[in-house]
């Protein structure tokens, strides 16, 4: 099993900035892609950053240019830095994290950290 925190979670109002953590512990031995997701009241989770064991990365169209991600291999942990927040980034943030074994692929969830832009 994968435990993943996320914490950095706020209120910030139109424009500002927020840094978002997951820290990864248990069996993370052979973890391959760790991203980021969010889930707007109403709305399907929608994929917002990975980033590859390997260091690659891919961003959602609505957040390229404002949203950094990156992850510490050696610290098991992943940031999200979001720049230039807007209201429509109002969501509940969840670190994802998966595997690939016999059984085929595991995803393990974060419980979420909740994001609010003020307008």
């Amino acid at each position: 099993q994968v435990q993943l925190v996320e914490s950095g979670g706020g209120l910030v109002q139109t424009g500002g900035s927020l840094r978002l953590s997951c820290a990864a512990s248990g069996s993370i031995s052979g973890i391959n892609l760790m991203g980021w997701y969010r889930q707007a009241p109403g709305k399907q989770r929608e994929l917002v950053a990975t980033f590859t064991a390997i260091g690659f990365t891919n961003y959602a169209d609505s957040v390229k240019g404002r949203f950094t991600i990156s992850r510490d291999n050696a610290k098991n942990t992943m940031d999200l830095q979001m720049n230039n927040l807007k209201p429509e980034d109002t969501a509940v943030y969840y670190c994802n994290a998966n595997k690939w074994g016999i059984a085929g692929r595991t995803d393990y969830w974060g419980q979420g950290t909740q994001v609010t832009v003020s307008s």
